[in-house]
Parts: C-alpha cells; structure tokens; sequence
C-alpha cells in the first residue's frame, strides 16, 4: 500500500464522499472519478486544484494545476451517422466504457473525426512510464493520412462518473513519447452524451492544463434517419 493511500485511510469515518470500498482502487477514484476531501480542496490556491500524478512504481505525489473540467458544449452542431454497430456488440457490451469504445471503433469515428486512417491496435493497453510508473490507455490507435504522415492515437471513454482529467492526458502523451517516437501523437476522449450522442475531443497539455483542440458530436441512428436537409446543413458546414 502506497503512503497516499495510507494517508486517505487516516480521514474521518463521516466525511463526504463516496468512499470506494476497494483499499487498491483508492487512488484511481480520487484521480478520474471523485472530488478529494474538503480539507484538501480548501488548501488549494484559488483557480487551482489538486492533481495526483504517477511518481514512478508505486509512488504519487500532489500538485496544483489550473481548473478546467472538460464538458460537452450545448451549441456545437449534431452530426448524424448511420450507425454500424452489431446488434450483438450493443446487446451484450460490458458497462457504458466498453459499449462507448466498440461503437468508436464500428463506427470508424476516429477516422472521421481526424480525417486519417486509423486503425485499433490494442485496447486497455497496461504498461509502465519512466517516471510516472504503471498507465493504462482504454484504447490506442495507429494511423496515416494522404501525405503519408503517421500517427497514434491514445483513446481515453468517459462513462457514468468518469471525468476528464490532465493526468491521464498527461500519461498518454508521456506514453506516445516512450513508445512510439517516431509517430505524431494526438490524445482524444470520448464521451457519451444523451439521446445516443458521442463527444469527441481532441487534446493537448498546455503548461499543465489539457486543452481542447478540436471538438465535435455524433448521433449514431439509423441511416433512414439522415435527411436530404441533414445533408444539405452538413454540405454547408
């Protein structure tokens, strides 16, 4: 057990927060799930808050960074796909993180919302970081575009309570670099929406803080659900 969690184990019995009940998955909760305590919220600077970051196997530490929470905006234009998802993938995927990854990949989303060739590599890919210790990508992807430029593409899904975080973007870019140096690295999240919408961002990490770099939604529907005046919209985007 790691000091840090040592330290969550030392807080009050009644404070507020849904307490993970796994002791191990401690550390991912308070990182992409829930807020920290109180206490240590109110130690941050103003404009600030705590992130925790991988210090090598094992080992974490505390840091302020800018706040930001990344969020769907409510103005930005629906674009419908038909949607290729196996009805046997849908009925049987396991939790929102997988259902939302297989519909990316079925629908070739990556490759439309990069406007690359992209191509799954592995998903849930485990490995470790100089310096930062052990990460995991829910998804990473290989890709080319017409001028022969080559790519990898860390996929983060966010479902249920999962949150943007620069951390983890951090982790990936990090991981892209080890890897894959030779390859332009281009970090986006996925995020489910309501009435079957997904967002899709692209990311970057500017001074400590993830930035969006580009962003765009689809509804995946029935290709009889695409209209000659959809068409129309989306041929004057």
């Amino acid at each position: 057990m790691s000091s840090l969690e040592k330290s969550f184990l030392l807080l009050p019995p009644n404070w507020d927060c849904n307490c993970p009940k796994n002791v191990g998955d401690l550390i991912y909760s308070f990182r992409y799930r829930n807020e920290l305590p109180g206490k240590i919220l109110d130690a941050a600077k103003p404009g600030l808050e705590w992130i925790i970051e991988g210090a090598g196997r094992a080992k974490y530490r505390f840091r302020l960074a800018q706040r930001n929470r990344i969020l769907p905006r409510d103005d930005l234009l629906t674009i419908k796909m038909p949607d290729s998802t196996p009805e046997i993938i849908a009925a049987y995927a396991l939790g929102d993180e997988q259902a939302l990854l297989a519909k990316v990949r079925y629908n070739r989303l990556i490759d439309v919302f990069l406007g690359i060739a992209a191509y799954s590599l592995q998903n849930h890919l485990r490995t470790t970081v100089r310096g930062i210790g052990q990460i995991e990508i829910d998804e990473i992807y290989v890709g080319l575009d017409k001028h022969g430029r080559q790519f990898v593409v860390p996929v983060q899904a966010k479902g249920g309570s999962d949150k943007h975080g620069v951390v983890q973007t951090q982790q990936d870019i990090a991981l892209c670099a080890q890897s894959f140096p030779g390859l332009i690295c281009r970090p986006v999240s996925a995020q489910f929406m309501t009435d079957d919408r997904i967002a899709m961002f692209e990311l970057t990490v500017v001074d400590g803080s993830v930035k969006v770099v580009e962003e765009r939604h689809y509804q995946l529907v029935n290709a009889r659900a695409i209209t000659s005046s959809d068409l129309e919209q989306y041929s004057r985007a």
